[in-house]
């Protein structure tokens, strides 16, 4: 009985979706139709996710290795930085502030050798700011003592060199104007008490520690430092309390600079953002064609319904009513495809790091080239709001798929429909 009371273009519209046709091919399109439009939902999905994954990953990684902010001065030396390190603490939202030295040298082992970048770190401040001390694989950080002269390298270094904690290492490292001056290269032997692996290339492939203290007298500082890094309570304050700094210590320190995770990196995040974008609309394209199929469609079914057309007209029915009869036909072929395609979206998405991994080993490969990718492992991320955009594009572009055939349904001329029946 409630079928009665249902507006008669919807009533007519899903009795046309579940009928048993006699010509099959029609029924066959719809199907391609539903399933075009599922697919091209579901690869959509899942490559946003994966782009979600990996924007978030390298975002995390990357500021789990790099300061919200750095402060150093032009010539790269710091005097004095137990007090520029507690001026700077008094920043608000400033949760900690360690200072560092940075220098590029060449670690030798027999006849292996690779580039680095030291970094002379103080490890009880750095743990602050950084995140590497939880990416240890082998051995402790903890041993990086003041007049130790120990070293903790990546893991992808430590397997080019083939080296192992407990190996020494020997520290080559020219000064700036050897060549002006034939000065003698830094040269000092460190033991591998640590090996990291961050899965980010760059990071795992050239990144060494020592102590502060150490790298100090290596490289003959004089208790100057390179910088200072500092995190923030909320990383996005970066840019504004950089400028803050500037602004309260750049009077008496004229020769101070300032630069935040934005400046460092934003080519990078920019890249994948307009990676997203490119996607998104290259691959909108599969809907698009699946929409073209339902065009297909529903022409062919106005076709075989021209003599029901013909007979609704005569009762009485409107040009706008059958229009709307079509469009519920094809709108309903457009939210199964969405619907579908949503479901098996999400699900694949969320079930990436069971799928890829298993696939990786079905065909003994491995899909992401850290080399390549800067990571190691696929991640995914599935975020509503494009879950949302593409659920709602699909249907816009079902919808406009059936404006055409519905039209031409609504300027079937009864007579000319009932000649020959």
């Amino acid at each position: 009985m409630s079928k009665m009371f249902q507006p008669m273009e919807l009533f007519v519209g899903l009795r046309y979706t579940r009928s048993q046709r006699q010509k099959h091919f029609i029924s066959f399109i719809s199907l391609a139709s539903i399933i075009g439009i599922a697919i091209g939902v579901l690869v959509l999905i899942t490559v946003l996710s994966v782009m979600n994954g990996f924007e978030q990953t390298m975002r995390e990684r990357i500021m789990g290795m790099l300061a919200h902010v750095t402060v150093s001065e032009n010539d790269l030396m710091v005097s004095d930085w137990q007090k520029v390190q507690k001026d700077l603490l008094d920043f608000p939202h400033v949760k900690a502030v360690s200072p560092f030295i940075e220098k590029p040298a060449m670690l030798n082992q027999g006849d292996e050798a690779r580039a680095a970048v030291l970094q002379g770190i103080l490890p009880e401040e750095e743990r602050k700011v950084s995140t590497v001390f939880d990416h240890v694989v082998k051995g402790d950080m903890q041993k990086l003592q003041a007049g130790s002269f120990n070293i903790a390298i990546g893991a992808t270094m430590a397997k080019e060199l083939k080296v192992d904690v407990g190996d020494a290492l020997t520290l080559v490292s020219p000064s700036e104007n050897a060549l002006e001056t034939g000065q003698m290269p830094a040269l000092q032997r460190f033991t591998i008490v640590a090996i990291f692996r961050v899965d980010m290339q760059q990071f795992d492939t050239t990144s060494a520690y020592v102590n502060l203290e150490d790298a100090e007298k290596t490289f003959e500082m004089g208790g100057d430092v390179t910088g200072l890094r500092m995190t923030l309570d909320d990383l996005y304050l970066a840019p504004k309390t950089a400028q803050a700094i500037l602004q309260r210590m750049g009077q008496a320190w004229p020769d101070m600079w300032a630069n935040d995770w934005t400046n460092l990196n934003k080519n990078q995040f920019a890249a994948i953002q307009a990676q997203k974008s490119v996607m998104f609309i290259i691959l909108m394209l599969i809907i698009a064609v699946a929409a073209f199929n339902l065009v297909s469609t529903l022409v062919m079914v106005v076709t075989d319904k021209e003599g029901d057309i013909a007979i609704l007209r005569t009762l009485g029915l409107s040009s706008g009513r059958v229009m709307k009869i079509f469009m519920v036909q094809g709108t309903l072929i457009g939210v199964f495809g969405t619907l579908i395609g949503v479901v098996a979206g999400v699900l694949l998405a969320t079930n990436l790091d069971v799928i890829v991994p298993f696939l990786e080993r079905m065909f003994d490969t491995h899909f992401i080239n850290a080399d390549v990718y800067f990571i190691s492992e696929l991640e995914s991320r599935v975020n509503p709001g494009d879950v949302i955009v593409i659920a709602l594009s699909a249907l816009f572009m079902s919808i406009l798929a059936t404006l055409y055939p519905a039209w031409r349904a609504s300027k079937v001329q009864p007579a000319e429909a009932l000649r020959y029946e």
